[in-house]
This record gives structure tokens, C-alpha cells and sequence, in this order.
């Protein structure tokens, strides 16, 4: 008999979660087939089988887990059933173990609270209270919890003006537990909050040059590279641009020393079905526009399946967030510690701006940059974005140098 143990997804982690059995108990499966999905901190992670045989699973969803922690065991010496499924025999021999618990959980669930408790117009504890110092009768209040009881809420939101109205419309509430990933995601922006002086600054680019570009070289772009030439690869190089001439905005804080990198790894938020993800491009700097665009459609991929590793969602220097994609028109972005800034992309939309002393219809971005003002000074702040929007209303001669089909790679 296999015991098989959480194994490490990484440095500094010592427990995850297990988000998803893929398997059930009693199931064959087979060496290195994915037999769960377990949550980290830092990512979603696969947990391949390391022998084949049949699966006894000694963790449940939601469960929380040791590193190193037994989760199930595999009888290597099954013979694989017909069919691929487990046989028959085993079946009702797993049913018969898990039965006891099955009895049980229900009378340790019924003992604590008789039904009286819980009767109609009765306030919980906390309702009470509220009602109490209101000088509210529980009779006058019309509960919406279970069984008619009267919840906390309830009491808030009664007044003696109400009266006994009856309550009209769905009042249905649910429960679900967060993820680790999602408690973690909870805890740093709120840590962030707290320990960084965080300010935003704002400015806004016209897209017109960049429009004009994609529309020229698009096609063949696509045609020869297998990837689309969209605005993030504009954006990654005018920020690694950005980046060299404000090294302050590419640094961090380490308890009393201020640590500049020579190097720029771009963190790229990219949402996916376990929430807001953080893939970092490794020294964007030397990417060009294909390696900027084949990298974030990989990570992106990776995200979405749920195979993003540990080693590719930390390490970043700065972050770029584009919360124009789900139609945002102006945001301030958390940074993501423990770097010092974060840029913010908005939608684009067709707004009158004033060019040569005209009035025309361009389509415009708002950007923000959110930054850690103990490292970063008003001065860089501003002359960063600045620099930003420079490179992306300029993009031929700031980021190409001025020769579109070359830095294209076409």
C-alpha cells in the first residue's frame, strides 16, 4: 500500500488546500494521472498519482494539509478492472467504512440546539441585543432566517415605522468558504494597506499612434509570429523603457535598505478561474514584441488551466494591470508587495481632445500608477508615467526606433 504525501509546491509554503478530488474512492488510476487540484498561496497546483492501482482518499475538499501530510493511499497490487472503473467487490467495501460516519454527523448535528430554539420570530443572541437597546418587542419583527428566525440584520435594519410588513421579494443568502489562494490574495491587500504609503497618480495617452500601427502590421504580424500584436506589448516595452530612466520606481524595500534591480521582471495580472493571477515576465527588457506577446498568451494558457507553477508568479520587480479589459474607465491599483509600484491600463474610448490647437475625436486610455512613497518620490511618480505615456504616443521613434518592420520582426 502507497502513502501518498503532500509534496512541496515551493519555498516557504507549509500547507495547502484541497480545492478538488478528481478522483472518487474506490477508483483505479493510473501512474501520473491528476488525482486532484490542491491550493497554495501562491497558485493552484496539480497532484499527479505516483504509483497506479485503487485509490483510498483520506482528505476531503476544503480540507487543509500539511506539507508531507498522508491524503490518500493506492493499493499498487490491484489488478486494473475491465472498463478502466474499480470492481464491483470494492464498491460496497468502501460504502460499508464510510457509513459510520455517515450516522454520525447527523446526531452530532441534531444534539447541540432543539428545534425550539430556532421557532418562529425568535432573535438570535446578537438580534436580541440590537432589539433590546432599541426598545423593540421581538413580536414586532418579521425574521428572514431559518425557520422565521430573526437575524442580526433584521434588528438593524427594523424601525417601529415598519411596522409588521411582510417581507417581500428573495432573501436568499449562501455561504462558501474562501480558497487559501484567495485568504492569502485577502491578507496582502490588506497588509498593504497598512504598511505601505500608497499614492496614485494619473495621466491619460492617446492611443492614435499605437491604433495606427496594430491596423499597418497586425495581419502579417499574426501570419509569421502565431500571436496577435496587442497593446500589452506596447505598454511592457514603453514601462521596461519607464523603468531605466526611474530606476526608484524599480526597486523595493528589505527592512532598512532600498533594493534597486538592474533588471526588469514584469509581473502581468491575468484573471483566471481561481481569481486574479500574477505571471511574471522574466527580464522583459530584452523581449521583443513577439517575445512579449508568445509570453503572456503562454502564461495566460497556463493560468487557465490551472498549471501556472510557484517559480513563474514570483520574482516580479514591477506590475501592469489592465482592468480595461472588463470595461473599466479609471482605478487605483494595489501594489503588489513587495514591489514599489504598480501601472494601471483603463478601457479606451473616443473622447474630443484638442491637437494643434483643433478639436478631434481620438481615442484615449487613462493610466494610473499607484507607488510606495517611501522609496518613490513625487519627482519619479510623475516623471515615470510621464515617460510612459511619452514611449506609448510615440511608439515608432520611443520604442522602435523607427523602423516598425524590424522591431516587429517582420
Amino acid at each position: 500500500m502507497l502513502e501518498m504525501k503532500v509534496p512541496s509546491p515551493g519555498e516557504s509554503i507549509t500547507e495547502v488546500e484541497i480545492a478538488t478530488w478528481l478522483v472518487k474512492d474506490g477508483d483505479y488510476v493510473e501512474k501520473d494521472q491528476a488525482i486532484a487540484e490542491v491550493d497554495s498561496d501562491k497558485a493552484t497546483l496539480e497532484l499527479p498519482a505516483e504509483e497506479s492501482g485503487i485509490i483510498t482518499l483520506k482528505a476531503e475538499e476544503g480540507d487543509v494539509v500539511e506539507v508531507g501530510q498522508v491524503v490518500c493511499l493506492i493499493d499498487t497490487s490491484a489488478a486494473k478492472p475491465e472498463g478502466g472503473s474499480a470492481p464491483a467487490a470494492e464498491a460496497p467495501k468502501a460504502e460499508v467504512k464510510e457509513e459510520p460516519k455517515k450516522e454520525e454527523a447527523p446526531k452530532a448535528a441534531a444534539a447541540p440546539a432543539p428545534t425550539a430554539t430556532y421557532a418562529t420570530g425568535t432573535p438570535s443572541p446578537a438580534a436580541k441585543k440590537v432589539l433590546d437597546e432599541k426598545g423593540v418587542d421581538a413580536s414586532q419583527v418579521v425574521g428572514s432566517g431559518r425557520d422565521g428566525r430573526i437575524t442580526q440584520e433584521d434588528a438593524v435594519r427594523f424601525t417601529p415605522a415598519m411596522g409588521t410588513a411582510p417581507v417581500s421579494g428573495n432573501r436568499a443568502q449562501s455561504e462558501k468558504k474562501m480558497s487559501v489562494l484567495r485568504r492569502k490574495i485577502a491578507q496582502r491587500l490588506v497588509s498593504v494597506k497598512n504598511e505601505t504609503a500608497m499614492l496614485t497618480t494619473f495621466n491619460e495617452v492617446d492611443m492614435s499612434a499605437i491604433f495606427a500601427l496594430r491596423n499597418e502590421y497586425k495581419d502579417a504580424f499574426k501570419a509569421k509570429h502565431g500571436v496577435g500584436l496587442g497593446f500589452m506589448s506596447f505598454f511592457t516595452k514603453a514601462v521596461t523603457r519607464a523603468l531605466e530612466l526611474y530606476p526608484d520606481v524599480n526597486s523595493m524595500i528589505d527592512g532598512d535598505y532600498q533594493v534597486k534591480f538592474d533588471f526588469q521582471d514584469i509581473s502581468v495580472a491575468v484573471s483566471g478561474p481561481k481569481g486574479l493571477m500574477v505571471p511574471v515576465l522574466r527580464n522583459a527588457e530584452n523581449l521583443s514584441f513577439r517575445g512579449v506577446e508568445q509570453s503572456i498568451k503562454d502564461l495566460a494558457i497556463k493560468v487557465r488551466d490551472g498549471k501556472i507553477s510557484v517559480d513563474e508568479m514570483t520574482g516580479g520587480t514591477f506590475t501592469i494591470t489592465n482592468g480595461g479589459v472588463f470595461g473599466s474607465m479609471m482605478s487605483t491599483p494595489i501594489i503588489n508587495p513587495p514591489q514599489s509600484g504598480i501601472l494601471g491600463m483603463h478601457n479606451i474610448v473616443e473622447r474630443p481632445v484638442v491637437k494643434n490647437g483643433q478639436i478631434v475625436i481620438a481615442p484615449m486610455m487613462y493610466v494610473a500608477l499607484s507607488y510606495d512613497h517611501r522609496v518613490i518620490d513625487g519627482r519619479e511618480s510623475v516623471g515615470f508615467l510621464v515617460a510612459v505615456k511619452e514611449a506609448v504616443e510615440d511608439p515608432l521613434n520611443l520604442l522602435m526606433g523607427g523602423d516598425a518592420k524590424r522591431a516587429l520582426e517582420l
